[in-house]
């Protein structure tokens, strides 16, 4: 078990992941004066989904000025909905201003971490055989880190070149290229209209027509940047405002799912407005009510599908062959590179990873079912284990940064308590039943439940991802742990 290196002394916290959630508690504990942590990063530099998904087209479809940390405000994104780079360099920035350099090791994959009981301590190994210890441990993993590929026969008998967006392969020229995309989901409709201008022949095999909607970005104006700079609480307006626009859109996903229809009629006019051809047109409609996937966001997408080198294509994928996609109806559509938009394994919290709590119960034994936590950040029988954007914490109308920022104080409240004597704090099981009960009670009725299947659900159809309600009452939920929920064990 040990290395011949001597025993380092515990930390206070180990964070797994270097994403918005894991640098925000960073930063967090940062302002209180504290450097007793250190983030486990297992890429080669740190930076979460905006450094993995650097595909061409790629921004935020959350107003950037809500997707940034209300306590870092940043006056000067350049439009309303900040691309990718701008994004990632925003979190550079944070590193280097709260000083996290120093306590981010990078390369350093997380294989398994188990619940020492009688020292109080999470025993954690990385693949590269490295040790720690910690009095708490944060996932800080996130829900879209894992790429999913999609399970087709002959996809490795493929001759050309694959990757997925996630880890879009930049070395590669599409120019002139016969291009396949598999999916059409968040990425898709963001890299496909970047791509259709250089390939000679791009087939995009969908298997459900998403709802796009008209994306209201536009660069910010010198005046509009002048003024924000000058008058720092302008932006802390429009980031309020913004915040009460998307908020109010939370009435349609669960007070009142059917207002989805009035949306309906607009996404429609929309679609009619973009794509003239009636065929095209009745392929790119969903059949399904609006809401229950994600809503997507583009002014490009429709247009692009329109050009003459495109082909959209919804027949069923039978298998992949050397030369390209053969589909259900025995067609072969012959392409060059294959490129998977097929999203993420959102469902599988902590996975790939072990991981073990009280008497050796594993992680994924008590999630057998799916994946449910307390509030989204504890799990009976895993003590002082914190997550951060848990299960049933994504949002399908408003900003995950929000979101963040109520489990922040919450974990550090946890954290002071530890800091105070208590060995360890585990959620009691009775709490969490009731919790989850009524939390997937509220989702019943939902737009997510109007029959369809999304990444919000696991294979068993049971809602592991998104949260509820309004995030205001989740930030009502998460303002200071209640202690009775948790034995406290000292």
């Amino acid at each position: 078990m040990h290395n011949n290196t001597p025993e380092q002394a515990p930390l206070g916290v180990l964070i797994i992941g270097s994403g918005f959630a894991g640098l925000g508690l960073a930063m967090r504990l940062r302002q209180q004066g504290s450097d007793d942590f250190l983030i486990l990063e297992k890429a080669a530099k740190a930076g979460g989904t905006w450094r993995d998904n650097d595909y061409p087209g790629a921004a935020c479809d959350v107003p950037s000025h809500l997707y940034s940390f209300s306590f870092e405000p940043k006056t000067d994104w350049t439009r309303r909905f900040a691309p990718q780079a701008e994004i990632f360099a925003y979190v550079q920035q944070c590193i280097a201003k709260y000083g996290l350099h120093s306590r981010i090791r990078c390369n350093s994959e997380v294989s398994e971490a188990w619940f020492d009981e009688p020292a109080g301590l999470w025993r954690v190994t990385t693949v590269d055989g490295a040790q720690f210890s910690a009095r708490a441990l944060v996932s800080a993993c996130g829900q879209l880190n894992r790429p999913l590929y999609p399970q087709i026969a002959g996809i490795e008998r493929f001759a050309g070149e694959s990757f997925h967006s996630a880890r879009w392969r930049h070395d590669i020229d599409l120019s002139g290229k016969r291009v396949a995309v598999i999916g059409t989901g968040a990425s898709a409709i963001q890299f496909v209209p970047e791509i259709v201008p250089r390939v000679q022949h791009l087939t995009l095999f969908q298997r459900t027509a998403a709802y796009v909607l008209p994306k209201p970005d536009r660069a910010y104006s010198r005046f509009e940047l002048a003024l924000m700079q000058r008058f720092p609480w302008t932006q802390k307006l429009d980031r309020a405002l913004q915040y009460l626009y998307h908020e109010a859109r939370g009435v349609a996903f669960f007070v009142l799912p059917g207002l989805m229809k009035l949306y309906r009629g607009s996404f429609l006019r929309h679609l009619q407005r973009q794509v003239t051809d009636p065929e095209l047109r009745a392929r790119l409609t969903p059949d399904y009510p609006l809401g229950c996937k994600r809503i997507l966001i583009s002014n490009d997408y429709y247009p692009a599908l329109t050009q003459p080198q495109v082909e959209v294509v919804n027949q069923a994928i039978r298998e992949v062959s050397e030369r390209g996609v053969i589909t259900a109806d025995g067609r072969e559509h012959a392409v060059d590179v294959l490129i998977y938009g097929t999203g993420f394994a959102a469902s599988d919290f902590l996975a790939p990873m072990r991981i073990r709590g009280l008497g050796g119960l594993e992680l994924n034994q008590a999630w057998k079912e799916g994946a449910e936590a307390y509030k989204g950040i504890s799990v009976n029988g895993f003590p002082n284990l914190f997550i951060l954007y848990g299960p049933n914490t994504n949002l399908g109308h408003n900003s995950i940064i929000y979101m963040l920022e109520s489990q922040f104080p919450y974990v550090l409240s946890c954290l002071q308590q530890l800091q105070q004597g208590v060995r360890y704090l585990d959620v009691r099981a009775p709490v969490q039943q009731a919790w989850n009960q009524r939390l997937q009670h509220a989702i019943e009725h939902s737009v997510w439940e109007q029959g369809c299947n999304s990444w919000y659900k696991n294979a068993a159809g049971k809602h592991t991802n998104n949260w509820s309600g309004f995030t205001f009452s989740y930030r009502q939920h998460t303002r200071q742990p209640d202690w009775s929920d948790y034995d406290r064990v000292r």
